[in-house]
């Protein structure tokens, strides 16, 4: 079994190709930086238990660090309450594409097959069975013909 062709893709002009590596850059940028930010982050936290663990701390340092670990994990809290609302509105407009536009296109494909259900029955009864009884009687009637001997096989 051979692999079908791929299908060739057109040429880009300059100004396209331009374009294109411009995207590809700045979304390697983005990337880069929401790494960078993300690594900061997990830095810091991993700096602050350390800092915590040490029994030399200050009490003082330990209840700063603590308020600020509050402060982020509500801020977190905050972030997943906004993604989870924006989840639900998302299934709500996925759930309305369904209702709305998919049921309606299967029931006109099942509809469609009914139609064709019907008209197959109908071209079998109306058309193909003549015929065949058609076939049947010519086939006797030739071979009456052949038995009286008025034509040979």
């Amino acid at each position: 079994m051979t692999t079908p062709d791929p299908i060739p893709q057109p040429e880009l002009t300059p100004e396209q190709l331009a374009a294109k590596r411009e995207a590809e850059r700045q979304q390697r940028n983005v990337i880069i930086g929401v790494s960078v930010v993300i690594f900061l982050i997990v830095a810091g936290m991993i700096g602050a238990v350390i800092v915590l663990m040490n029994p030399a701390t200050p009490v003082e340092t330990v209840t700063r660090l603590r308020d600020v670990f509050l402060i982020v994990m509500a801020l977190l809290s905050l972030f997943i309450g906004f993604a989870l609302a924006v989840l639900i509105i998302q299934i709500t407009s996925l759930i309305n594409l369904l209702q709305n536009e998919v049921r309606p296109i299967l029931q006109a494909t099942t509809d469609t097959v009914n139609n064709l259900r019907g008209t197959a029955e109908f071209l079998g009864e109306n058309v193909v069975q003549p015929v065949i009884k058609l076939n049947g009687y010519m086939a006797g009637l030739q071979r009456v013909i052949e038995l009286l001997g008025i034509k040979r096989r």
